[in-house]
Formats: C-alpha cells, sequence, structure tokens
C-alpha cells in the first residue's frame, strides 16, 4: 500500500485523466444533490417548520391543503382526543403577487399565504396584526424589503411585510405568513368560491403527547372516519403534490451517476493492472501477496476519489454561495456531502473489484518472462 500511494505522488500524471473524469462526475453528483435538497426545501419548508405532530385535514381534501376545510364541531372532537395537547388552525390560499410600487407589472410573484394560530419555527407566537406578514427571504430576490406592500390576486388585496423568515416555502412558492382573519379575507376577496366563516379553517397542527400515529388514529375514529384525514408531519409531507416524484426522479439520476463513476474507475485500473502485470509478478515473486497488491489498487482508487470529491464540493459550495437567494432551487448541505462523497469512494472501490480477478491470476515466472 506503501508503494501504491508513493507512486500516487512520484507519478500523479498518470492519475490526472481518472483524477478528471472522477471530477466532473462529483461536480455532477453534487449538483444534483443540491438542487434536489432546493427544490424540496423550497416545497416543503412550511411544514418543516411547523412545531406540531400532526396534520388533520378533511377527509374529502385528498391530503392537500388547498382543497381541505374543517370545521368548529370537527375541531371541537379533535380537541377532545385524548392525547391532544394543543390544537391551531392552518389556511393557505395560492395567488400572484404585485409590488404596490409597480402595480401595473405583469411579472407576478409566486405567493402561497398562510394563516396561523400555533406559531411554526422563526415566527411570532402572535400573529401579525390583520392586513401585515412576514415574508420567507426568498422573496427579497424580487427586490421586497420591510414596508413594502404587495397585491394578492386578481382583486389585488394589499398586505404590508413586516418581516422575514427562512426556509418556509410552500410547493415551490414563497410564503407569506399572516393572521387566519388575514387569509380569510384574502381568500374571500380573491376566491369566491373558498370562502370561510369566522371558525372554519383549511386544517388543524396538533401537538399531542405520546405517540403520534396512534393518537392520528384517534382523532380519525373520533371524527367517524368520514370527517377528517390525520397524517405525521412526515406523512404530510410525502404527500405535497411532487415530492415524491422528485426525489424519485433525482436518485435515480444519482444513481446512474455513481454507475458511470464505477465504469470509470474499472476501466481505468483495468488498463493499469495490465500495464503493471510485469511489476506484480516481481512483487509476487518477492513475496507480495496478492490481497496486498489489491489493497494498493484499492488505496490509490480512494485517493483519487477524495480528491475528485474535495473538488467536487469545493465547487458546489461555490456554487452555493454564488446563486443569488430565491433564484435558482440550489442548496448545498453537509449531510447530501457527506452522502455524495460516501457514494463516489463506494463507487471507486466497487470498481476496483474488475481489477480483483486479473491481480489474483498473476503468474510470477510468467509476468517476469514476458517482461523479459
Amino acid at each position: 500500500m506503501k508503494l501504491a500511494l508513493r507512486e500516487l505522488r512520484r507519478r500523479p500524471g498518470r492519475f490526472v485523466t481518472a483524477t478528471a473524469v472522477l471530477t466532473v462526475l462529483a461536480v455532477l453528483l453534487m449538483f444534483l444533490g443540491g438542487l434536489l435538497d432546493g427544490l424540496l426545501a423550497g416545497s416543503t419548508g412550511a411544514y418543516r417548520a411547523q412545531r406540531a405532530d400532526l396534520i388533520v385535514y378533511s377527509s374529502t381534501a385528498r391530503e392537500s391543503l388547498v382543497r381541505s376545510r374543517i370545521d368548529q364541531p370537527a375541531r371541537d372532537a379533535v380537541e377532545a382526543v385524548p392525547g391532544v395537547v394543543e390544537v391551531g388552525g392552518l389556511g393557505s390560499v395560492q395567488l400572484g403577487a404585485r409590488r404596490a410600487d409597480d402595480p401595473t407589472s405583469r411579472e407576478l410573484i409566486s405567493t402561497a399565504l398562510l394563516g396561523y394560530e400555533l406559531a411554526p419555527r422563526g415566527l411570532p407566537a402572535t400573529p401579525p396584526a390583520d392586513g401585515t406578514v412576514i415574508a420567507d427571504s426568498t422573496i427579497e430576490a424580487d427586490g421586497v424589503e420591510v414596508g413594502d406592500t404587495l397585491l394578492l390576486g386578481p382583486s389585488r388585496t394589499p398586505v404590508e411585510v413586516v418581516g422575514f423568515v427562512d426556509d418556509t416555502g410552500y410547493s415551490g412558492q414563497t410564503s407569506l405568513w399572516g393572521s387566519l382573519e388575514t387569509w380569510r379575507s384574502v381568500t374571500a376577496a380573491n376566491r369566491p368560491d373558498r370562502t370561510f366563516e369566522s371558525d372554519s379553517v383549511a386544517a388543524l397542527v396538533i401537538r399531542v403527547d405520546g405517540d403520534a400515529a396512534a393518537v392520528a388514529d384517534a382523532i380519525d375514529r373520533a371524527t367517524d372516519g368520514a370527517t377528517t384525514t390525520t397524517l405525521t408531519i412526515t406523512e404530510a409531507i410525502e404527500a405535497l403534490p411532487g415530492v415524491a416524484q422528485q426525489r424519485s426522479t433525482f436518485n435515480q439520476i444519482i444513481g446512474v451517476t455513481a454507475v458511470i463513476a464505477l465504469v470509470v474507475v474499472g476501466l481505468f485500473f483495468a488498463l493499469i493492472t495490465v500495464e503493471r502485470t510485469p511489476l506484480y509478478g516481481i512483487l509476487k515473486a518477492i513475496g507480495g501477496s496478492s490481497a496486498t497488491l489489491f489493497g494498493g489498487v484499492v488505496a490509490q482508487a480512494v485517493a483519487i476519489a477524495l480528491v475528485a470529491s474535495l473538488l467536487g464540493a469545493g465547487a458546489s459550495l461555490a456554487l452555493d454561495a454564488a446563486i443569488p437567494p430565491g433564484t435558482l432551487p440550489f442548496q448545498v448541505t453537509p449531510s447530501r456531502l457527506v452522502t455524495n462523497v460516501a457514494l463516489l469512494v463506494l463507487a471507486a472501490v466497487a470498481g476496483c473489484a474488475f481489477s480483483l480477478r486479473r491481480v489474483l491470476r498473476i503468474d510470477p515466472a510468467a509476468a517476469i518472462g514476458a517482461a523479459s
């Protein structure tokens, strides 16, 4: 193994091609992972920010916040379920927004106005005053600042931005957080078919004491199973439109990229092994075992993969820093970097396996005779 690592230091030019190709693949892996995480963050932030265990929809909503409606009798039944500690209403309406200082603009900001009672992470316990909202910070990319007024929907209902919060996007849209009263009035003005009474909400967020799944079942039983559908936060995130499909598609592409890395490493070290056959024959003749020789091949592959991963991670971090917030949905997370590095190293080690059989079959006498 020391001999293999010494070769890396003294003859780095031999490994430039493999390192360059693996670096390109590493950059691709990091970019795909960052793009996936950015898309998921922009779609699920409003749910991940919830300081709750369960979300209760109406049974006819098909696990969708925009189609759900919970009236007061159903809420009373939910609040009476053992294990339910706190209940808060939640509402949403998706509307295009214009800045009040440019009301004739045809370029709309895609927003989702959410009314809340139980404060999600980063939001005040008491919702902002009626007619005001706290916006997700991604809206700053559209030039919106604290104190600006947004005109929502076809009725151009005005709301004032009084603050910002991070990582609360909903279905790829900029979230605006306000009181339930603000949400009801904006919905009534722009979606008259979705008018809510003063005691109605789109859904309920629940904090529980005990096993969340058991409480969820109890809630649906308490409402006769025909009134509500209760999901954990994780289940609600997976039920969001496009989340499972995006994750599946990107993971397949990432998997194919890893397979390509495996093939590249396999072909490279297969060729290297052919070139080194006389050298391996000499090393076997003086007592070197096949395991030791193959260990050197693996060490070189891992070193190349780590260098390529380091370059790929650096490129992804630089890209993340260069992309303005709210533009390209790209997010670099430590867990994703570690996963991609591990995936590339694993592919490199697996690719080396193609050389194992050839190393095991080297006969010292035949290899030395061929070399002479």
